[in-house]
């Protein structure tokens, strides 16, 4: 199911800061009651191999989503007690410490499975009935919401895909563009290009320009 032009779900989850504090995180209510943008990023699992990288990325570049009202959280489905682990492993032995946003907790999957971004299927075994199969821990799913808790960006990589920072930060940009003039943002946008109204006229004009 996809989420993007709706509400995020209204859901609570554990989480935890790199201090070792234990959270409970309701992104919607975070995002309306902040008056801030969100970039949520799920990964597959702690002590893993492209999962590192992203949340270091994601890390180095913390000072520039905040500069655009953007509150940065990481989540996956291991526990608080793992992720504060890894938050406590050094980068060059393969950990996350440095990281200083918080990570969710999803251990029930409540909200990873009403995102519908889990890697299981239900099969049913002649036996026990209905058992899952697959590894049960989410794809690289990210989503982007707004102020009013509305998404407006959503993608999921396949597991061995790492995502590309700078790219969120672009559709950031873009979308703070539609809020402050109203105008629509083309592909390839950046921040200073040409935008355009939404209208023959408009798409005319930026064409017959470009």
């Amino acid at each position: 199911m996809s989420f993007t032009g709706k509400s995020f779900p209204s859901i609570t989850v554990d989480a935890i800061d790199y201090l070792g504090d234990n959270l409970q995180i309701n992104i919607f209510e975070k995002a309306v009651k902040e008056g801030k943008k969100v970039l949520l990023f799920w990964y597959p699992k702690d002590f893993t191999f492209v999962c590192p990288t992203e949340l270091h990325a994601f890390q180095e570049a913390a000072a520039e989503f905040e500069k655009r009202n953007t509150i940065l959280i990481g989540a996956s489905c291991d526990t608080n007690e793992v992720h504060f682990a890894w938050l406590n492993t050094a980068k060059d032995n393969g950990g996350i410490e440095g990281v200083e946003y918080p990570i969710l907790a999803d251990t029930n999957r409540n909200l990873s499975s009403v995102l519908g971004i889990l890697d299981v299927q239900e099969v049913e075994h002649p036996q026990y009935g209905t058992l899952a199969q697959g590894s049960a821990v989410t794809y690289r799913a990210t989503y982007l919401i707004d102020e009013t808790g509305r998404v407006f960006h959503e993608s999921v990589n396949d597991m061995p895909l790492g995502r590309n920072v700078k790219e969120y930060l672009r559709l950031i940009d873009a979308y703070a563009h539609v809020q402050k003039f109203g105008e629509v943002c083309p592909a390839n946008w950046e921040e200073g290009k040409d935008a355009m109204n939404a209208d023959r006229k408009g798409v005319a004009d930026y064409l017959a320009k470009h």
